[in-house]
């Protein structure tokens, strides 16, 4: 059936007539008196934007991954980000912080809101969505022809304002701008109930309250570009002071009322930069030629890289602009379960077609997350990774857990070196479009980014480390996965049997824990409890002797913790004693390796189990193609004993 366009179309501009509005400031005063919020000033404009999408509170205590994470505080999301942004709630926090802070009027309302950063850690995506939220607001009302966008309540007199606050329930601030000035006197006679407001939209494209400053010559840097200039043209007919030459076009003049937007702001001259100091501290800017200055309402956003950001600061001089900036940094992602969400949306974004195997995309982010933390020697950097992730992890003969917070602060600050998000997926891109079956694998793509590696500009000594990385961490975790994960294909009722020996260690442990007997259910009798069954399943973690007694106390204090919070208990709750079944289920499978490989002789019941596991492999994601290559690997890289 045909789709009928033109409904659509007239639907549409029906739907947009009635947001515009063309009435005069009496008419302007009873609708703010209605609703004192339509005259509200560009920083609480964007803090209702981000929160009337939903704000999330999270008390840590109810979320043990996020309790690892963070330890106990109360973490809070904003849908408004929530499908774009991950791995960073810390930085958005403190984002919608300034915001809230400079929407109440605070001192914040007088300072540039600075994001620095790696290269392609988001401040330039974040920057994106706060433009393109303004965008999509409903339009707001402005003096008609004014350049500057202005607020109508700027037309009443100083003498009146306490009165009208107190009548409209709103704060009245900011003074008319040159243009405005002179036609409420010229045009208007002074009568200024008479003048004009209508309704305008921000438009990116447009320059209708968002600006973008980019980085200017040197050579070159006319203060024109942000508060706009004199019309030469028009000198010969005005005077020299006369509101009828100037030019309101720049950044300052376009972003009113909305943003103006400074990219890698540290790249201009200091001189250049000085029209902030006023337009923060004073909330006005110069006016080209003669002309007194003009109030400027809006969001000053700036980022940079970090080099730029420390070779500023380091300059004395700069005071007076550092002391007007509220510091937010972005770093990279550290959290392997976000890292994953990052590149799926981005793929997903994409028009590629191909089959990605599972735990394609995982090995990337492994490789990015540990290239972006500084080693310890409290844990191996796998662990460490884990360990950001909201994983419980016990170190091998350790009798305690690896407190996260002691390896930040030994850390200091991580997330601001390493490998970026943009350097992943142009290797993902590369493995793609490179790809003859139509499909990636894990294999495929760690040789892609070794290729990568090797062609970035990255000095010896960091190409060296990152193969390193590549070549033995993320390859003997990518095969420590995969062994799990064909052993789980391998085994029919893997689950089941992982359940039933994690049963069996929970009432065992919980026995000597509290030096007390198991009846057998079979005959009754009372048992003591089976501490070489024990010692079997705590071996695969290279647990013995006081660590592994430790451990079987952990274990039970940890169950005993989810029964009182009504949490459902099996074999995957607590992540060692998960990944000990797992091992222990995976070392019982003696003829694995035998029917793995794809033998020319293999028996009939050989054939048969091999066929059961590409098909439970198939069901778990896999393809007919990668099925084959990822055994293939794995008959040459497991159980080779």
């Amino acid at each position: 059936m045909d789709f009928n366009f033109q409904d659509l179309i007239l639907k549409d501009r029906d739907a947009r007539q009635h947001q515009h509005y063309d009435v005069s400031f009496l008419e302007y005063l009873n609708m703010v008196k209605k609703d004192p919020d339509i005259a509200k000033l560009a920083h609480k404009r964007m803090y209702d934007i981000i929160v009337s999408s939903g704000v999330e509170s999270i008390k840590t205590e109810d979320h043990q991954r996020l309790k690892r994470i963070y330890g106990k505080e109360t973490i809070k999301r904003y849908k408004f980000f929530e499908s774009d942004f991950y791995g960073i709630d810390k930085t958005i926090m403190e984002i919608v912080r300034y915001f809230h802070s400079a929407a109440m009027r605070g001192e914040e309302s007088r300072q540039v809101l600075y994001m620095v950063g790696p290269v392609g850690s988001g401040k330039s995506s974040l920057m994106e969505s706060l433009k393109k939220a303004l965008e999509q607001h409903p339009p707001i009302f402005v003096l008609k022809d004014c350049p500057m966008r202005e607020e109508p309540l700027h037309l009443i007199p100083k003498h009146l304002r306490d009165e009208f606050s107190q009548i409209l329930g709103v704060n009245i601030e900011g003074d008319l701008c040159p243009v405005c000035r002179y036609r409420l006197i010229h045009e208007y006679q002074g009568e200024y109930e008479n003048f004009r407001v209508v309704t305008t939209d921000f438009s990116i494209r447009s320059r209708k309250g968002i600006a973008v400053v980019p980085p200017v010559d040197p050579n070159n840097q006319d203060t024109s570009v942000l508060v706009g200039s004199v019309d030469i043209s028009k000198m010969d007919l005005y005077p020299e002071d006369d509101p009828r030459v100037l030019s309101l076009n720049g950044a300052f003049n376009a972003g009113n009322r909305g943003l103006v937007e400074f990219i890698e702001i540290f790249k201009n001259d200091v001189e250049y930069l000085h029209t902030i100091l006023t337009a923060t501290q004073e909330k006005s800017i110069p006016s080209p030629g003669k002309n007194s200055m003009i109030y400027f309402d809006g969001i000053i956003l700036a980022h940079s890289n970090e080099s730029e950001w420390n070779k500023f600061k380091s300059d004395h001089t700069n005071e007076a602009i550092l002391d007007r900036i509220v510091k937010i940094e972005v770093p990279y992602c550290l959290e392997l379960d976000e890292e994953v969400k990052i590149y799926q949306k981005i793929l997903k974004r994409s028009n590629f077609k191909a089959h990605i195997a599972p735990h394609t995309i995982e090995m990337a982010s492994i490789f990015a997350i540990i290239s972006r933390l500084t080693p310890s020697s409290k844990v191996d950097i796998i662990s460490k990774m884990h360990l950001y992730n909201g994983e419980e992890v016990l170190q091998k003969d350790a009798t305690q857990r690896v407190d996260i917070r002691e390896l930040r602060e030994e850390a200091g600050r991580e997330g601001f070196e390493g490998i970026s998000t943009r350097f992943i997926m142009k290797a993902i891109d590369n493995a793609l479009s490179e790809s003859e079956h139509d499909c990636i694998n894990p294999i495929i793509l760690l040789d892609s980014l070794a290729k990568s590696v090797k062609a970035s500009d990255f000095g010896e000594e960091e190409k060296k480390k990152l193969m390193a990385y590549l070549q033995d961490v993320v390859r003997k975790e990518y095969n420590r996965i995969l062994e799990k994960e064909v052993t789980k294909a391998f085994i029919h009722g893997y689950r089941e049997q992982a359940e039933a020996l994690f049963n069996n260690y929970l009432d065992h442990a919980e026995a000597f824990v509290n030096k007390s007997k198991l009846k057998d259910i079979n005959t009754g009798e009372e048992l003591d409890p089976d501490e070489e069954f024990l010692s079997s399943i705590e071996a695969q973690l290279g647990l013995t002797g006081n660590a592994a007694k430790g451990f079987r106390h952990d274990v039970t204090a940890y169950m005993f913790t989810l029964l009182r919070n009504n949490k459902k208990i099996e074999y995957e709750c607590y992540e060692p004693l998960k990944e000990a079944i797992e091992k222990k289920l995976t070392a019982s499978v003696r003829e694995l390796s035998r029917i793995i490989t794809q033998a020319r002789v293999r028996d009939s019941e050989q054939s048969e189990k091999y066929n059961q596991m590409v098909d439970e492999m198939k069901r778990n994601g896999y393809c007919e193609h990668c099925c084959n290559v990822i055994l293939k690997y794995a008959s040459n890289n497991l159980w080779k004993d």
